[in-house]
């Protein structure tokens, strides 16, 4: 019987469609160190770390018969997939399962920040006498106001399907346009990089971390952005000049963030605490009950169609 590693203790219930056909180690804590899973992935064929875990060239070598690296996650930069392949191990990721829970908190953070509502209810909850006036402590509008979305793939649509619905006009940048038909859904307009800057009244990033897209929103970048600009990150902190943006808060060259995702989490820079025009998440994209289950059904589609040459989210 084949046998997989569990990084993680994740919920049984979206693995239960490999129970009986596999050998299903799970940590007896919350997760294996690094070292626990050296020691017991060397008789695994599959490894399932979860999207934080950094698998290594390390952890590789010390999987003697692996296979298969399935994933937690739709981000693979936690696997070195370079090494994974030079080792003949195919890695998966979880595509579909993260598609709608990502985008509706995209567009969560959207209204919070633009909307000034996680300000407010701080605010508020602490006792503080929020400016009720006509026209005190007032945020920013979202209906007619020009979403641009940096990363135009299946997440990117699904929030400009939100955003389309609730007035927005879209902008995009990718390597290449999409095809006609996908702009015409969303009405959307392929623009290059600089004119995404500035003119996005919100600009959503919705790239993978690569070495192409490090630090693609600096100092420069954002000073390109309006005053009255809103970034939101859903995708990986490293998309982003952590310094820069703290900067670009604090002197007002942009109206405000919502971030998910950090450079170094679970560690959030000191500096982005106390800022009342950023808004934070604990890379919360898919932290409900029903996205992780789908995740795990993912994960669970992935090893038994591997085994059964059939179809899998395939990195590599």
């Amino acid at each position: 019987m084949k046998k997989i590693l569990m990084g993680y203790d994740f919920l049984r219930e979206g693995f239960a469609p490999l129970e009986g056909k596999f050998e299903i180690i799970y940590p007896d804590k919350q997760l294996f160190t690094k070292q626990e899973i050296i020691e017991r992935v060397k008789d695994a064929d599959v490894l399932v770390p979860n999207f934080s875990f950094q698998t290594d060239a390390e952890i590789i070598d010390a999987g003697k018969n692996l296979q298969l690296i399935a994933n937690f996650g739709v981000g693979y930069n936690n696997i070195d997939v370079a090494y994974s392949t030079s080792k003949g191990i195919t890695v998966t990721n979880t595509p579909s399962a993260v598609l709608e829970p990502t985008a509706e908190l995209c567009f969560a953070l959207i209204l919070a920040t633009a909307r000034k509502v996680a300000y407010y209810n701080h605010e508020l909850h602490n006792g503080k006498r929020l400016d009720w006036s006509l026209f005190g402590d007032l945020g920013m509008p979202v209906y007619g106001q020009t979403l641009g979305i940096y990363g135009m793939g299946r997440i990117g649509q699904s929030i400009a399907r939100r955003a389309v619905a609730s007035g927005m006009k879209i902008i995009y940048h990718n390597r290449r346009p999409l095809d006609k038909e996908i702009e015409s859904r969303y009405n959307a307009t392929y623009v290059d990089f600089e004119t995404l800057l500035k003119e996005s009244d919100f600009l959503s990033l919705n790239a993978p971390a690569s070495k192409e897209t490090f630090h693609l929103i600096g100092e420069k970048e954002l000073r390109a952005m309006k005053k009255t600009a809103i970034l939101i990150n859903t995708a990986r902190g490293q998309l982003v000049d952590t310094q820069a943006l703290v900067k670009a808060l604090k002197d007002k060259d942009i109206y405000a963030a919502g971030l998910d995702v950090f450079e170094n989490e679970p560690k959030i820079p000191e500096e982005l605490i106390g800022l009342d025009n950023v808004v934070l998440c604990p890379h919360a994209g898919t932290k409900t009950y029903a996205a992780r289950i789908d995740m795990e059904h993912e994960v669970a589609k992935n090893i038994i169609n591997f085994f059964e040459k059939g179809e899998i989210d395939k990195v590599n």
